[in-house]
């Protein structure tokens, strides 16, 4: 066990060690501890946390289920790892996203669209600003995300929007306000998850229906990590310097970054609301010109 061996080690300590512990604490919040970070909001008993770093959640043909962060947060850098619902899982959804409120509410998401046995899940991503979205992109993924956790990651900072599977990017969504385009950096947004009975859309539009022989359906979170700026009573902890705050906040695609972002969007890549010329007869919406 590592300890101060005196009181006078700690005197020797100088006062800016314990302000930079501090900064760092109220800066940013990397933890685990599911009793702490979140709360289990609806389905009556079907969503537990487990213990301080594993919690589940469930459907059945009564209800499903979901949790929220207790903190807000204006921008960040959030991992958690997922375990979805094995076996016959069409019809049901596990949503995974940020969220503001209100009706001009900004939202960031992951949706994991399930299926029959043997065929892949669907990845479903979608970017909200001022309460409007409509950009969809959806993946298949390279492994089996039944069979094991995945790390399924978001990075928001005010110059983009990353979304990123076990550490590799699969879709960005630059800030083009620029060029007109809302992008989601004026309201905070908490971390929300649910499992939902979706089966009048989500697998193969609404064909397949959820086979609640095989219920309950689970899924499993664990290693939530958020390097984050929180929001209290309207003041972010990263409302700082430009020097004290984390490199996060202003970090973009490297280029190694970027290869693999096309890697996986040339092999994985099912649905790009930017391609669908049926769904925009006039034209591509305007971020999708960007380069």
């Amino acid at each position: 066990m590592a300890c101060f061996s005196s009181f006078s080690s700690l005197l020797s300590i100088p006062t800016s060690f314990y302000l930079l512990l501090i900064v760092f604490a109220t800066s940013s919040l990397v933890s685990a501890d599911f009793y702490n970070e979140f709360d289990i909001t609806w389905g009556d008993g079907r969503g537990k946390i487990l213990n301080t770093d594993l919690l589940t959640l469930s459907l059945d043909k009564s209800s499903g289920s979901g949790f929220e962060s207790r903190n807000e947060y204006m921008f960040g850098k959030i991992d958690m790892q997922l375990k979805l619902v094995p076996g016959n899982s069409a019809g049901t959804v596990t949503a995974y996203y940020l969220s503001s409120k209100g009706s001009n509410w900004d939202e960031i998401d992951f949706e994991f669209l399930g299926n029959l046995s043997g065929d892949p899940y669907i990845l479903h991503t979608n970017v909200f600003s001022q309460g409007k979205g409509n950009r969809e992109q959806q993946f298949y993924l390279w492994f089996d995300p039944t069979a094991d956790f995945h790390t399924y990651s978001i990075l928001w900072n005010p110059k983009t929007i990353i979304f990123s599977v076990d550490g590799t990017p699969i879709r960005e969504f630059k800030n083009a306000e620029s060029i007109g385009v809302p992008f989601p950096k004026d309201q905070p947004m908490r971390i929300h998850s649910s499992l939902w009975n979706a089966d009048d859309w989500a697998t193969r539009g609404g064909l397949v229906k959820t086979d609640w022989t095989q219920a309950p359906f689970t899924a499993s979170y664990r290693n939530f990590k958020a390097d984050a700026c929180v929001v209290f009573s309207g003041k972010s902890s990263c409302s700082g310097s430009a020097a004290s705050n984390p490199a996060w906040l202003s970090e973009e695609l490297d280029n190694t970054k970027q290869e693999r972002l096309r890697w996986a969007q040339k092999n994985y890549m099912i649905y790009n609301y930017c391609s669908d010329s049926k769904r925009f007869p006039q034209g591509y919406p305007p971020e999708c010109n960007m380069a």
